[in-house]
């Protein structure tokens, strides 16, 4: 496990399903009660040296919904600069951080804002993977924005992300993100074209 993630960090060698499993026994005997509970709860979990223990802080603070709340945002943060690789940081941008930009547009859209030129790459990476879920209610402008600014990037996992990125949001608007591309054509690098056109290159929409 340690050798796939490419990390030093040790493993228990727990699968996923295994995991789940455990998940729902926790949740079934400790739900918190409160915010301040649900905090200390992810905590503790992050805190367990095994990697395992990140996986299951990221699934137990995903798992209360009420909790995904403005209050949450520090910890989310806090999760991010310290998983420091995608096993963790994609599952937070995606469920927790685009959870909260979802509900909380107004709050959250000037935080991304703030984040997309963070100089922690995986706050830079989240700013664009908040956006993956949304579909019809993605907010276009933004997006497509924050693809721009890091447009000239070199690291993979912001190439990477942006193609990802836009690829999720293809499969709402096809055309629009079709018109993106072929405008800015040159400002991107092969790897976020090609992820980027995946899905409409299986539809023949390019």
């Amino acid at each position: 496990m340690a050798a796939y993630m490419r990390t030093s960090d040790p493993f228990f060698g727990v699968g996923t399903p295994e995991r789940r499993t455990l998940l729902k026994v926790l949740v079934a005997a400790h739900a918190p009660l409160a915010q301040s509970e649900y905090q200390a709860q992810v905590l503790a979990l992050w805190g367990i040296p095994q990697r395992e223990g990140k996986y299951m802080a990221v699934d137990w603070a995903t798992r209360f919904k009420p909790y995904l709340c403005p209050q949450a945002l520090p910890l989310f943060e806090r999760l991010i600069r310290e998983g420091a690789w995608w096993d963790t940081v994609d599952a937070v941008a995606t469920h927790l951080i685009g959870g909260l930009l979802l509900n909380q547009r107004d709050l959250m859209r000037p935080v991304l804002d703030q984040w997309i030129e963070d100089d922690c790459l995986w706050i830079r990476r989240t700013a664009l993977l908040a956006h993956l879920k949304h579909k019809v209610e993605t907010d276009e402008d933004q997006l497509f924005t924050h693809c721009l600014k890091l447009s000239a990037e070199k690291e993979f996992f912001i190439r990477k992300a942006i193609g990802w990125a836009l690829r999720e949001y293809s499969k709402t608007r096809p055309e629009a993100v079709r018109r993106f591309l072929i405008q800015h054509r040159e400002l991107f690098s092969g790897l976020t074209y090609r992820e980027a056109m995946k899905a409409m290159a299986r539809k023949g929409a390019v």
